[in-house]
């Protein structure tokens, strides 16, 4: 269901659980990556798109400093607390925890906010890789920054502060990639980020093209501690170079200073320093419609994922041949995501993107039994305002 259809019923059942309809509605979306996977917590590059799956929040501002929350994805599930103070997290539940945290850090901020009743719904797959986290942030911060008229709140400190939410109040160190993607995405355009710098270039997506979202049913778990060791291995092997970050190291210093790392440590550099050049040659080939050269970049990042950082799975490696098999060199495709499961990503003309739509659902099937869920989507625009009063 698109994410605009979710709008009717979301009033609704604000209407009916507060007794009053909402001030505002608003939306942030979901992303995929197309090129460039733990790059960003290295100060690296990336090519996200903002997808046409999202999350709603509809609100209205209370008198009092209380916060209420209706979670209708999660079974009509409820929350409450109060602004005044510092926020604790929730321990029996991790749905309130990104609710709670994006309210956190733009107190912390100094940001004036007011109570609220809140209703959230949406359709990006949790847990899949698609940024659930970060449309729900994003969207939340959306949602008080037009309550309480925060116009000089930019898009960019709106994702800076995402960020902090999910690193400090949920403690998972993602990186920028996920909120920015969320705040800033263009319709019809990938968006290259510089996540050092933070500037951003849009990057038009060739005529006729789609994007093929295809759900493993392998689940992740990126607070586990798989994620948050890729980041400790990257910052031994900055460190082990002398450099800030592995931004700085090249393939050349990566080569003559092999000497004294660790193996392991290696190849997780290895994999970042080679998909930085992956990326920035995937954005050049994206703007120029070259699809077999970014069907080569493609398929090269996803055996790095595979054999460097060991972050892919066999049920998502059968997916990428599955869909490889249909769409050879006119796209390209490979896993997306922090890893561990979730989903791969491909990009190809639509009527390719449907054969192999149905090729996974003939072939494929999840360690569980389960079918993959697939999703063809369009490059969207960022989080922005629906309906307000």
């Amino acid at each position: 269901m698109p994410i605009a259809h979710l709008q009717a019923p979301l009033r609704a059942a604000f209407q009916a659980h507060f007794g009053a309809p909402p001030s505002v509605v608003v939306q942030a979306p979901g992303r995929v990556n197309l090129i460039g996977e733990h790059t960003d917590y290295n100060d690296g590059f990336v090519l996200p798109c903002a997808i046409d799956y999202g999350t709603l929040v509809a609100a209205r501002p209370r008198a009092d400093r209380l916060v209420r929350v209706l979670a209708l994805d999660q079974g009509a599930a409820e929350d409450s607390f109060g602004l005044d103070g510092a926020i604790a997290p929730r321990d029996d539940l991790a749905w309130p925890n990104y609710v709670r945290g994006m309210l956190q850090a733009l107190l912390a901020d100094g940001w004036a906010l007011p109570g609220a009743d809140l209703a959230i719904s949406g359709n990006v797959p949790q847990g899949a890789g698609l940024s659930s986290s970060a449309a729900l942030e994003v969207a939340m911060a959306q949602a008080f920054k037009q309550m309480a008229a925060l116009h000089t709140l930019d898009a960019m400190r709106l994702a800076q502060l995402a960020q902090r939410a999910e690193n400090e109040f949920v403690g998972c160190r993602c990186g920028i990639m996920d909120q920015l993607i969320s705040a800033c995405g263009v319709a019809g355009h990938a968006l290259l980020i510089d996540c050092r710098s933070l500037q951003t270039r849009p990057v038009p997506m060739p005529a006729g093209m789609a994007v093929l979202i295809v759900e493993s049913k392998v689940q992740r778990r990126l607070v586990g501690s798989e994620y948050n060791l890729r980041r400790k291995q990257c910052e031994a092997a900055a460190r082990h170079f002398g450099a800030k970050a592995l931004r700085d190291v090249d393939a050349t210093m990566l080569a003559a200073g092999r000497a004294g790392m660790d193996a392991t440590v290696h190849r997780r550099a290895r994999h970042v320093v080679t998909e930085n050049a992956r990326t920035l040659a995937a954005a050049e080939a994206l703007a120029q419609a070259d699809l077999q050269r970014l069907s080569g970049l493609m398929a090269a990042s996803h055996a790095s994922m595979r054999d460097d950082f060991e972050i892919t799975t066999p049920a998502i490696d059968t997916l990428v041949e599955i869909i490889d098999a249909v769409i050879g060199h006119d796209g390209g495709v490979r896993m997306t995501g922090g890893g561990f499961g979730g989903c791969v990503v491909a990009l190809a003309p639509a009527l390719l993107c449907e054969q192999a739509r149905q090729r996974v659902a003939e072939l494929y099937r999840a360690p569980s039994g389960e079918s993959a869920t697939s999703y063809l989507c369009q490059p969207s625009a960022g989080s922005g305002v629906l309906v307000a009063d």
